[in-house]
């Protein structure tokens, strides 16, 4: 059953939600992951987000799912209903912490938009207050729990603006991601 959208601000736990939910993954899974990334919101210190730790892992390749039931043996359900083909989605079996895990080939695009947007973000407060504001704006449009893909769709435009941004930013700096957090 989908939960209403909850917004709350920084939480330090995050980061250790991510470093011990991250860690056995990389018990698990060893070199199949050839990074496991803290993604999203709950990456970023001091970014109000919904209370959900985004990890990001990247392997070679999506298919065969070799990871599978790596990912599933530590209880993580597969989401074979994502729509979203650049990646394979994972969630917490019931009773556990509420985890998104995304499983993305390492050098896509899409591996690496998660990746900018979130240094980005780490490096311009100025960009995160802006989406915080806009957050808080979508979580009081769309407060039933049934609204929530209109809250996601929502936040589109912010982070199109945020990302035009980061490319140029990029650019400037002569980004790359960094060494991976696990």
């Amino acid at each position: 059953m989908a939960e209403p959208i909850i917004v709350i601000p920084y939480d330090e736990k995050w980061k250790d939600e991510f470093i011990k939910t991250g860690s056995l993954l990389r018990q698990v899974l060893g070199d199949i992951a050839i990074r496991i990334d803290h993604i999203g919101s709950t990456s970023i210190v001091g970014l109000d987000a919904k209370p959900i730790v985004d990890i990001q892992i990247s392997v070679n390749h999506l298919e065969p799912m070799i990871y599978k039931p790596l990912i599933e043996s530590i209880g993580y359900i597969h989401r074979a209903d994502n729509l979203d083909k650049t990646k394979r989605y994972f969630r917490e079996s019931e009773g556990m912490k509420r985890t998104h895990i995304h499983v993305r080939e390492v050098g896509s695009w899409s591996e690496q938009f998660a990746l900018l947007f979130r240094d980005f973000l780490r490096e311009h407060k100025e960009f995160c207050n802006q989406y915080v504001e806009e957050k808080y704006s979508l979580m009081n449009r769309y407060k039933q729990a049934h609204e929530r893909h209109q809250y996601v769709e929502g936040k589109t435009p912010i982070i199109w603006k945020i990302m035009n941004e980061a490319s140029q930013w990029s650019q400037r700096v002569g980004w790359k991601p960094r060494k991976t957090d696990i």
